[in-house]
């Protein structure tokens, strides 16, 4: 340390005093210079260097601009070579090489290998996370696999695809015999439904339905919509990835939407609720708060947009659910926007409205529409029309395909039969042979039942009881079936698959695997630039 000069001292002597001064500062800036330079060099040659917390050039693709924080995230192999500026000299930014379908993740403290897996797996060409997870490990050997990682650590995520994959729906004749099981979303997104699509088609299936919104009113999809509930992870991340793989199976890709039962925008939209006419407040089903008013527009216009972003993403069928009014609670005190809107409307007539439109718009875009109605509507009483607005005949006009849900153990007290569930074959034959009487005028529509795939209220549910099922279908102008079972668990109807198979003329109309004729039309579209 130099100490100042006391104020007495010469002119001449206080020149000389600082003049020293400056040069040895001068000499100490240079030393200093020098030797953040040493240590910079170091940090970027030096393969046991540490990664930095937060490196700009490395975490980001795209760097912020300037003066943002750079969150921790990818890094593609373009971004390599790129010069990392050290923020922190005890934590050195380490250069990992990345393959050619790979990139690499700037990991934040306590993310695990499968929280990466799950962050990446819409980008991936793999299709469960379980699947990317074991890449992952197997690229990053120094990570234990359930091991927290630190914040900063470079982590190599492969099979990542350079391309964004732009699917497009396969056509099919609507006549085309479809054998299809059911999946819920976030069955059809996991490792296991990955397992049961793939089973189904050795069984000799040759179509899939899954959810694309349910009746609690979740999605299974990214859409980008006001309405849109919040959620962070989607059972489906990339739709076009899944169409993709179902048309690699040579199987129909049917995406089911349930439309006015939306259990998630009843509780946070009430504004688009039945309203009650006593409390002028939500309108309730039996005590649940679970339906919209389907004569809104704004429910209407929310539920198309999702059918028509599903169509660009390459699905072949949408199929509308609960294309209905509430069918139980107190009716009379209900009350819809339609009745103030259009006075002298029935029911039927806002749904016939909505599927006009919604017909009128989805059909150009190359995909089939088709309905899920009550299979009580083929009895034609009037209390159930006027209750759900299912007028079968108009309906029909406006669809492809009707899927009348006619599970045997739902039709109580009907017939005269006390146990209706254990009637498969007279309520399966009686259902269709009534359908098909009522859609006469309806020469293009094609009637493609849901058949009864589990156990509820039924003594005989077996593989035997899936084929009597289809027999009947088949026997009564049924063209292919939908098998429903809400847990996914179709281990009958893959036993009854094989047997039939080995008869086709009794329970099939066609011996071959499936209705998709043409290979899978996919487009590659390039990456987004960075």
């Amino acid at each position: 340390m130099i100490t100042p000069p006391r104020a007495h001292r010469s002119s001449v002597s206080l020149s000389f005093f600082v003049s020293i001064l400056c040069g040895l500062i001068f000499a100490g800036s240079i030393w200093v210079a020098g030797c953040a330079a040493t240590t910079a060099a170091s940090q970027q040659t030096s393969p046991s260097a540490k990664p930095a917390a937060d490196a700009t050039a490395v975490s980001n693709a795209t760097p912020p601009a300037t003066g943002a924080a750079a969150p921790a995230g990818p890094v593609r192999k373009s971004a390599e070579k790129a010069a990392a500026p050290a923020t922190d000299a005890k934590t050195p930014v380490a250069d990992i090489k990345a393959g050619p379908d790979s990139l690499v993740h700037v990991a934040r403290a306590g993310e695990t290998l499968k929280i990466v897996a799950r962050k990446f797996l819409s980008q991936s060409s793999l299709m469960t996370v379980q699947e990317l997870e074991d890449a992952i490990a197997s690229a990053n050997p120094q990570v234990k696999r359930n091991a927290a990682l630190h914040a900063g650590d470079k982590i190599t995520v492969p099979t990542i695809m350079q391309s964004k994959i732009e699917e497009k729906s396969v056509p099919i004749p609507a006549d085309s015999e479809v054998r299809a099981i059911y999946l819920t979303g976030t069955m059809a997104g996991s490792a296991a439904g990955i397992q049961i699509i793939r089973k189904w088609v050795q069984a000799g299936g040759n179509a899939v339905v899954f959810d694309i919104k349910d009746s609690d009113g979740s999605l299974s999809v990214p859409f980008d919509h006001p309405l849109t509930p919040v959620r962070t992870n989607y059972p489906i991340s990339n739709l076009p990835k899944f169409v993709h793989f179902l048309h690699s199976q040579k199987l129909h890709a049917i995406a089911r939407i349930a439309l006015f039962r939306d259990q998630y925008q009843a509780t946070h939209h009430s504004e688009l609720t039945v309203r009650s006419a006593a409390s002028k407040a939500p309108w309730r089903e039996n005590g649940k708060l679970v339906w919209l008013d389907p004569s809104r527009r704004a429910v209407q216009d929310y539920d198309l947009a999702l059918a028509q972003s599903v169509a660009r993403s390459g699905a072949d069928e949408i199929q509308f659910d609960y294309v209905r009014f509430p069918a139980e609670g107190n009716q009379k005190d209900a009350r819809f926007a339609f009745m103030a809107e259009h006075p002298q409307w029935t029911r039927a007539q806002v749904i016939t409205d909505f599927l006009s439109r919604a017909y009128s718009a989805l059909h150009p875009m190359g995909v089939l529409l088709s309905l899920d109605v009550f299979g009580v509507m083929a009895w034609q009483r009037d209390v159930d029309l006027r209750h759900t607005g299912q007028d079968i005949v108009s309906m029909s006009r406006y669809c492809d395909v009707l899927s009348p849900m006619i599970y045997p153990s739902h039709f109580f007290h009907m017939d005269g039969y006390a146990s209706p569930g254990d009637a498969p074959e007279h309520f399966i034959g009686t259902s269709m042979e009534r359908f098909r009487q009522i859609t006469q005028s309806s020469s293009h529509v094609v009637l493609r039942p849901w058949l009864q795939a589990f156990a509820w209220r039924t003594r005989t549910y077996s593989a035997e009881y899936i084929k009597v099922q289809v027999k009947a279908s088949k026997a009564k102008g049924g063209t292919g079936f939908l098998f429903w079972n809400a847990r996914n668990d179709y281990a009958k109807p893959f036993t009854a698959m094989e047997q039939m198979r080995s008869r086709p003329s009794q329970y099939l109309k066609a011996a071959d695997g499936g209705p998709v004729k043409a290979a899978a039309k996919t487009t590659v579209a390039p990456a987004p630039a960075k």
